[in-house]
């Protein structure tokens, strides 16, 4: 096997051709496809990027709004607590206050009633002693008889209390 200068060099040549043809119409547009690929490829990675730390910042911000209502809707409940409570007191002071109203009145009630029952108990012994009075002087009486007849007025003035 003897290897040909001539040959070689024209082998050697044809590859360079072949590569430099190759390498100008078939690799150029390879790599150039393959690089924008690759900027395609990076550039979803950052709007990956971008879009995961947007979602991260809403989900804090939806987190701190979550935590911001349920903090009013706290206070809320606090405020409708003690104006419940106030509410209450105040409706207790008012049926106290009634009620104590009520019993002032009917002791002032049960107070004259009880000053017109004496009255007219008064009046009734009154009329009663006059009748005494002039059974007595009608009819001389002796000492018993005066004592019976007291004993009866004072019986007639027990049965009408």
């Amino acid at each position: 096997m003897s290897i040909e200068l001539g040959t070689m060099l024209f082998q050697l040549g044809a590859f360079l051709v072949l590569m430099l043809l190759v390498s100008r119409f078939a690799l150029r547009p390879i790599m150039s496809t393959m690089e924008e690929r690759q900027n395609h490829i990076e550039n979803q990675i950052s709007q990956a990027e971008k879009n995961r730390e947007e979602a991260e910042k809403l989900a804090a911000e939806q987190r701190e709004a979550l935590k911001q209502a349920r903090q009013e809707a706290q206070e809320i409940l606090e405020r409708a607590k003690s104006q419940k409570e106030r509410e209450a007191e105040k409706i207790l002071q008012e049926a106290n206050t009634r009620a104590q109203k009520i019993i002032e009145d009917a002791t002032a009630e049960i107070n004259r009633e009880k000053e017109k029952a004496l009255h007219d108990l008064q009046a009734q012994v009154g009329g009663l002693s006059v009748a005494l009075a002039s059974k007595m002087i009608e009819k001389e009486l002796s000492e018993k008889e005066h004592s019976q007849l007291v004993d009866r007025y004072l019986k007639q003035v027990g049965e009408l209390q």
